[in-house]
């Protein structure tokens, strides 16, 4: 799976972390910075990560921030992208079953760093449950396509 990711300089530690901890496995990283804990931007890492997941160039993107709030904010900004935020493993299987959420948004300042790669973990391999969820997703993109 290719994974858009981004942080700002609050996030920035969290997302090393989280390349580190998925080394190995079938997850290819492309990482859109920022590169260091200097103070930066958050739009301007959410919206080309968001960007890359709306055009189809990754699979899913993550995001991380200091609330993860700025980062969400952002991306949902990007027609296509249905990002939401998770504090636990259960959110972030229900954002994937019920939103079918392409883009996570991880609060660097509010999580155990040790849980992240859990949270992570479920949020990648839960599909989307479709039914009557499916209903609702296609009001969204309705409403994308029309204004």
């Amino acid at each position: 799976m290719n994974v858009a990711i981004g942080a700002d300089h609050r996030g920035y530690p969290l997302k090393e972390r989280l390349k580190n901890a998925f080394a190995g496995q079938r997850i290819e990283f492309t990482d859109f910075g920022t590169k260091n804990t200097e103070s930066c931007d958050y739009p301007d890492f959410a919206i080309p990560v968001a960007e890359a997941v709306a055009a189809g160039s990754a699979e899913r993107g993550i995001l991380i921030c200091s609330s993860g709030n700025g980062m969400l904010i952002a991306a949902n900004k990007v027609k296509g992208v249905r990002a939401a935020i998770a504090f636990t493993p259960e959110m972030a299987r229900l954002s994937r079953l019920h939103n079918d959420a392409n883009v996570l948004a991880i609060p660097a300042d509010y999580l155990d760093p040790q849980l992240v790669p859990a949270i992570v973990r479920v949020w990648l391999e839960t599909p989307f449950e479709g039914g009557r969820h499916e209903r609702r997703i296609n009001k969204i993109k309705d409403y994308e396509h029309a204004h």
